[in-house]
């Protein structure tokens, strides 16, 4: 594996200096729906969770976050809003109103990825689903699967599939809440969405 780049680990140490000076933990906690300790926050992400203190993000076996998920929980609690909307209507990506620069960088990384994956192995994928802890989702829109993960407390994600057939090639397609936005920036909820693409092909943790 290449060596990461000092600037990396520098960007990782001013997120965890930025955390370290958050104030009002228990108000933080109650509007993610997540723990707070002394100095320490667990995270549910996707399948894992993580553990934020001063020093380090880390998960259940005490392994190191990799640079994305490190971003991601930092930036959750950074930006974690006064008040929300509650808006729970369901988007896509390219709906939210600042998406514009990340929309085809999203579509390359996370929709793209999955339906290529998954052509012809609608199976796979269900079982896939099923091993990071989807669940079957109802819904009206016509698709031949239809999952919902909870990428994070409060920012659960939809996945809707349809494999090819004479006329189309396979799609995925990605659905937020419209709320998402008051917990995440465009930019972090492009990663949840390659971070799921990257689960469901069933990368190794370094890329997750």
């Amino acid at each position: 594996m290449a060596e990461k780049a000092p600037v990396f680990d520098q960007i990782k140490k001013d997120y965890l200096r930025q955390v370290e000076a958050l104030e009002g933990a228990p108000k933080i906690a109650e509007t993610l729906g997540i723990n707070a300790g002394d100095k320490s926050w667990r995270i549910p992400f996707f399948d894992r969770t993580y553990t934020v203190t001063p020093h380090a993000i880390s998960d259940e076996k005490g392994l190191d976050a990799n640079h994305i998920t490190w971003v991601l929980v930092c930036k959750y609690l950074l930006l974690c809003p006064e008040k929300v909307s509650g808006d729970t209507s369901l988007v896509t990506y390219k709906d939210f109103k600042d998406a514009a620069p990340y929309v085809g960088g999203f579509r390359n990384t996370a929709s793209q990825p999955i339906a290529a994956h998954f052509e012809g192995a609608v199976e796979a994928l269900t079982q896939q689903c099923l091993a990071l802890g989807g669940l079957p989702f109802a819904t009206d829109v016509s698709c031949e699967l239809a999952f919902r993960f909870q990428a994070l407390p409060r920012v659960p994600v939809i996945l809707l599939f349809n494999d090819a057939d004479e006329d189309f090639p396979a799609q995925a397609t990605l659905l937020f809440q419209k709320d998402a936005s008051a917990y995440l920036d465009m930019e972090c909820l492009a990663m949840v969405g390659s971070s799921l693409a990257a689960r469901l092909k069933g990368f190794s943790l370094d890329y997750l």
